[in-house]
């Protein structure tokens, strides 16, 4: 089968999930013989073209920009055009697959010219990010709905994401499909020295590293971290917490770190590599997932695959991934007091910590691979071309 998957964010555009989903679906399909053509938008210092695995990656460059994102989405969709196009002349694709509102406008017009389907992977809504407030969150609202109405099939990673979907956007239960996100848990075999990694991000030998990797924005709760720190610190006075990632929250967030008088103990890297990032999650004693709103939770996964103990809102994609006492620990969302309370709940019993990991190691083993989503995905492509 001839594929083009078409996303705005692909590696080493690390924006959200979308990437490492996108990046793990295309080599899996890939090893599946299919014809695999990835068309994104160009990164600096990484060619326009270039063969990954064995998927070639056409990347399009935004000659147009632009300080208002909505303004620049829809000015590199038009480049993403010219560059499905280019694609389109080397191979004749039989889908097309976008992921999220970002891409719809060039994904929809392809896929007319093409006159082929069109699939549409939702990670999630503006309606559940943030809520409809303005103008610009309605716009991206219909966006979503359009992809969604356009699409032969639209694929989401949990069952909350399709009840979420299905009734802000009145679909038909049988257009869409639930496909869990999956993990690359072979990267996390590496060996690494777990005290020199620590000591890099200046937590020492004797004390405990609690660690959170996502966006640092509202639906990602981290407010309700660093307001659970105090308590957490009590119990634990040698924890250290580590920050990844970055959001216009930053600044807001690192002045409640400063209000708490526990400053002292967090460090906001800011994105950091891969490898650093690998590195750094199997040296963590614990990884907190702290969300209001969160259609998977790809980040759970990651830290179940690097053998770390997760403690995680009960929400959304999280409370399908995570079973309670056998995988991960639930807290409640919104409550610093139950974040508190799960993290020390890890910490205090390294019996119960041990039993977390091993579970969770071996389910993301044995049901979170990207090669049962990309054989779970094909069936969708089938079922649309009519193979199935």
């Amino acid at each position: 089968m001839r594929i083009c998957l078409l996303s705005w964010e692909f590696p080493p555009r690390i924006v959200g999930g979308i990437s490492r989903h996108v990046f793990g679906l295309a080599k899996s399909l890939a090893k599946m013989k299919n014809e695999v053509v990835v068309v994104t938008l160009d990164f600096p210092g990484v060619p326009d073209y270039e063969k990954i695995e064995d998927f070639k990656v056409y990347r399009s460059r935004t000659e147009v920009g632009h300080p208002n994102f909505l303004t620049w989405a829809f000015l590199f969709n038009h480049f993403l055009e010219k560059e499905l196009a280019k694609a389109h002349k080397d191979v004749d694709f039989d889908l097309i697959h976008i992921h999220d509102w970002l891409v719809a406008p060039s994904g929809v017009s392809f896929q007319h010219f093409m006159n082929k389907p069109l699939i549409c992977t939702m990670h999630s809504t503006e309606h559940g990010r943030s809520g409809l407030h303005n103008p610009d969150s309605y716009m991206i609202d219909g966006m979503e709905w359009w992809a969604c109405y356009e699409s032969s099939k639209v694929i989401v990673t949990s069952q909350s994401m399709k009840g979420e979907i299905c009734g802000h956007f009145n679909l038909s239960g049988e257009k869409v499909d639930v496909i869990a996100n999956g993990v690359d848990s072979e990267k996390y075999d590496i060996n690494i020295d777990r005290r020199d990694v620590r000591r890099s991000f200046g937590v020492k030998d004797h004390e405990k590293l609690i660690l959170f990797v996502g966006r640092l924005v509202p639906q990602k709760g981290v407010e309700y971290l660093i307001q659970a720190i105090p308590r957490i610190s009590k119990r634990f006075p040698e924890a250290k917490f580590i920050i990844v990632g970055e959001g216009w929250m930053r600044s807001h967030l690192e002045w409640l770190a400063d209000q708490s008088d526990q400053r002292w103990r967090i460090n906001f890297t800011g994105f950091i590599s891969d490898n650093d990032l690998i590195a750094l999650t199997k040296s963590a004693d614990a990884m907190v997932i702290p969300s209001v709103y969160e259609p998977f939770g790809i980040v759970a996964l990651e830290g179940m695959a690097a053998g770390v103990p997760v403690v995680a809102s009960q929400v959304g994609g999280l409370a399908e991934v995570i079973e309670h006492n056998e995988t991960g620990v639930y807290a409640y969302s919104r409550s610093p007091e139950s974040i508190g309370w799960g993290v020390e709940r890890v910490l205090s019993d390294p019996g119960y910590r041990d039993w977390l990991v091993k579970n969770g190691y071996e389910k993301v083993r044995t049901q979170f691979s990207w090669k049962a989503v990309a054989e779970h995905t094909m069936d969708v492509y089938k079922g649309v071309l009519g193979e199935g």
